[in-house]
């Protein structure tokens, strides 16, 4: 299994980023994928999780309006688009992966900075 992050970068307060992640190794279009972020001296959180079919998208409050999850399965692509980015969205954002009941995968993780 391989998840690779792309798309993170500076960006200003207001602007908007794309994240990536491709994914390989696995049948991808089985599985629920999520997106996390961890901000530093803060705990990892959820930021926003996909059904496998990607018929069902669920959100962190904190990100719910500004932010959209999607996948392509054909690309085996889950994408985070951002929208209306503020300095508390700067983190390092990871695309991750459950198999089964306790086998965790993640990507390297991509940094995200939103400062003026």
């Amino acid at each position: 299994v391989q998840l690779v992050e792309s798309g993170g970068g500076l960006v200003q307060p207001g602007g908007s980023l794309r994240l990536s992640c491709a994914a390989s190794g696995f049948t991808f279009s089985s599985y629920v994928m999520s997106w996390y972020r961890q901000a530093p001296g803060k705990e990892r959180e959820l930021v926003a999780g996909i059904s496998s079919a990607g018929g069902t998208t669920n959100y962190a409050d904190s990100v719910k309006g500004r932010f959209t999850i999607s996948r392509d399965n054909a690309k085996k692509t889950v994408y985070l688009q951002m929208n209306s980015l503020k300095p508390e969205d700067t983190a390092v954002y990871y695309c991750y992966l459950r198999m089964g009941w306790s086998t965790d995968y993640w990507g390297q993780g991509t940094q995200v900075t939103v400062s003026s």
